[in-house]
């Protein structure tokens, strides 16, 4: 079982536009709501890959059935810690250049007792897992090196695939996890400088390694992605698409890494799979995520090189 702990879900609202214009009006084409959450949606991304999925986390008085429900729909079991209080809205606006600005809301105030119950909650279920997915931001009154925490919760046997960025993925990081999944961007904003080589991408990587990480797998956006474990590095560049959302390709990412992972796959697999999740999924409108006729479209379709 992969066990996903979400600590700040959201409902996303995904508008598509002609341009985005900054002070005048904007019309909407279209728009898409999803009750979402970076490890919710990689929960579903576990679900279609055909793993046992199960999800965990926040959520709150306020449309929080909703999100229940969709896990529900998609076969993935689910128990949360429920606090007072809305679940947050995060705005993703579209242009016809695929240009995606996001504003993201922090979610209601989660307080230290409900903090304590979900630890002792993901105790509880990683008992029976094999990976554990973190992933996300942390809603407001929760510290950063609350991500450390869960890592220590976690059970020794499962291991745990972190998605986060900056001081907390850091933090976390010291506690030792199996893979941490950050994009370039944010590993820029770690190492504080821009990385235009291939070369410098992966001996950035290495501060992460040495900081606790056993493997790093940095998604390259449209350019696919890399898996580095201080010994053997593996590239996999993707395919062109149409692309309707990149909302989610990362949590898509993350799913199909921690399928491939508890299935004890090699290293060129898993980075395979992640690259073809992560671009199915930038073919389907707001937080839909990937399916799996188009995950195993693309993944006929591209190739892993060893660096």
């Amino acid at each position: 079982m992969i066990l996903s702990v979400c600590t700040n879900p959201s409902i996303d609202l995904t508008v598509e536009l002609e341009q985005l214009n900054v002070g005048q009006l904007n019309r909407v084409n279209s728009k898409v709501v999803t009750y979402s959450g970076k490890a919710l949606n990689a929960a579903i991304g576990v679900r279609r890959l055909g793993s046992d999925s199960y999800a965990t986390g926040f959520i709150y008085d306020n449309d929080g059935g909703a999100f229940s429900q969709r896990l529900d729909n998609e076969g993935v079991k689910n128990t949360f810690v429920w606090n007072k209080g809305g679940v947050r809205i995060n705005y993703k606006i579209v242009d016809n250049r695929s240009m995606l600005t996001e504003i993201n809301d922090r979610g209601d105030t989660v307080s230290l007792e409900k903090q304590n119950e979900l630890l002792d909650l993901v105790s509880n279920l990683s008992k029976k897992a094999s990976v554990v997915i973190l992933s996300g931001s942390l809603p407001k009154g929760v510290e950063d090196d609350y991500y450390l925490k869960l890592c220590k919760t976690v059970n020794k046997d499962a291991k745990i695939i972190l998605d986060t960025e900056g001081e907390k993925l850091i933090t976390a990081v010291k506690n030792g996890v199996y893979m941490v999944k950050p994009n370039l961007r944010e590993l820029e904003n770690i190492v504080k400088r821009r990385l235009t080589k291939i070369k410098d991408m992966v001996d950035s990587c290495k501060f992460l390694l040495n900081s606790g990480a056993e493997n790093v797998l940095l998604s390259l956006g449209q350019e696919g992605a890399i898996l580095y474990d201080g010994t053997n590095c593996y590239y996999c560049k993707s395919v062109n698409v149409a692309v309707n959302s990149t909302v989610g390709a990362g949590d898509s990412m993350v799913a199909a890494a921690s399928v491939l992972t508890e299935r004890n796959a090699s290293k060129e697999e898993i980075l395979k799979s992640a690259v073809a999740a992560g671009t199915a999924s930038i073919t389907t409108p707001g937080t839909n995520l990937f399916y799996r006729d188009k995950f195993e479209e693309i993944y006929e379709q591209i190739y892993v090189e060893k660096l």
